[in-house]
């Protein structure tokens, strides 16, 4: 896979503007190199009006467009069948972390679930490590290969775990599920750290900027390894081994105006028992803060400027890993929405537990399927 280094120009010429404005009145300047420096000044105006009008648009669902990579299959009709099989309320008590009560339901499953305990802003190489020890530990203990699920960056991380490392973990790992990662890129990430942007859209980096570290506590150093610079140059030298299973799973986010203006469940804050009358337990209270409203805001400027669907984060062409079977549910459903608990959710909708095993019984198929094309090969 080639890909173009970054265009260097409107940087170099960057430096120029402040001697340039600093020196218009010295005498010995000459003619030519006042002539020289407004020519570069005006590339530099086109170069920058140039990036920051496409933004990016010519990154968004690169991976599409690269020769040679394997085309991806549609499971969305199988994955609903799956999720219709499973019974609705098993997850009906789940607290916003969705994931320890995944991890306890499966354990009442007999089977092993672990959730890695990695820092999401640290850079992808070092959590690829991270969960490169994880599998091997759990491997190890249980003499059972290890089936993988990541959500957003998770995703990003497990994937590179897999790239980086895939002689070490072949035979230990059965497949791998990325839902919502950001696998080719992120807008979002390569619009706030990009260089170079003017008027308006210095407004819009802003904005961004606020939405996510401000109101989602996110980290803009975790974004780095996000952009699409980034994901071309590690992709270039590390894609997944074409043999492993992977499943997709992306949504689109509602940029309704009643989801504009809607709160999301996030958490408990317990308060200390300080009436006579209390029973002994503290008193719960649920946390709140407009997660649904912020994802909604972010899916809406990305359609605006690139047209493009997203769950607010990340659009449905860069969440396709090339040769996966992707699932693309109809259902609105933002970026949060796996990680966190609704109050608006409907009683009579899937949760994210019960997506989150349907996506792991159609890893399973496709990982068994996997397993008998190799073997009859073998014979």
């Amino acid at each position: 896979m080639q890909v173009s280094p970054p265009e260097r120009r409107a940087r170099t010429v960057g430096f120029l503007l402040p001697s340039l404005f600093g020196n218009s009145s010295d005498p010995g300047n000459t003619p030519s190199t006042s002539q020289e420096l407004r020519f570069d000044i005006f590339l530099s105006l086109i170069t920058r009006t140039r990036k920051t009008v496409r933004g990016s648009a010519d990154d968004i669902g690169w991976l599409q467009h690269v020769a040679g990579l394997p085309p991806v299959e549609d499971g969305t009709k199988r994955f609903m069948e799956l999720l219709d099989n499973i019974s609705t309320g098993l997850f009906s008590n789940h607290g916003p972390l969705y994931f320890v009560n995944t991890k306890t339901f499966f354990s009442k499953m007999g089977l092993a679930c672990h959730i890695a305990k990695i820092h999401s802003e640290a850079s992808v190489e070092k959590n690829a490590r991270e969960i490169k020890d994880y599998i091997e530990e759990i491997y190890w203990g249980a003499n059972k290969r290890v089936l993988l699920l990541g959500h957003s960056k998770g995703g990003v991380d497990a994937a590179a775990a897999l790239s980086l490392y895939w002689s070490a973990l072949k035979d230990k790992v059965a497949g791998l599920v990325l839902a919502q990662s950001p696998y080719g890129g992120s807008p979002i990430a390569s619009d706030i750290l990009r260089e170079g942007q003017l008027g308006d859209y210095v407004n819009l980096r802003k904005i961004m900027e606020f939405l996510i570290c401000k109101v989602l506590k996110g980290d803009l150093q975790a974004l780095e390894d996000l952009t699409y610079e980034r994901r071309k140059e590690f992709l270039g030298k590390h894609p997944l081994p074409p043999e492993l299973p992977v499943v997709s799973f992306h949504t689109e986010a509602s940029i309704a105006p009643g989801v504009l203006a809607s709160f999301s469940h996030v958490a408990h804050a317990e308060l200390p028992v300080v009436s006579p009358l209390a029973d002994g337990q503290p008193a719960k209270l649920p946390v709140v803060i407009p997660l649904a409203a912020t994802m909604a805001a972010c899916a809406q400027l990305l359609q605006i400027r690139y047209r493009e669907k997203s769950d607010g984060l990340v659009t449905r062409r860069d969440a396709e890993v090339p040769g996966s079977v992707v699932v693309r549910p109809d259902r609105k459903l933002d970026h949060a929405w796996m990680v966190y608990s609704s109050l608006s959710d409907s009683p009579g909708e899937a949760d994210a537990s019960e997506v989150c095993e349907a996506l792991l019984m159609l890893l399973v198929e496709i990982s068994q399927k996997h397993r008998h094309k190799i073997s009859m090969k073998e014979e």
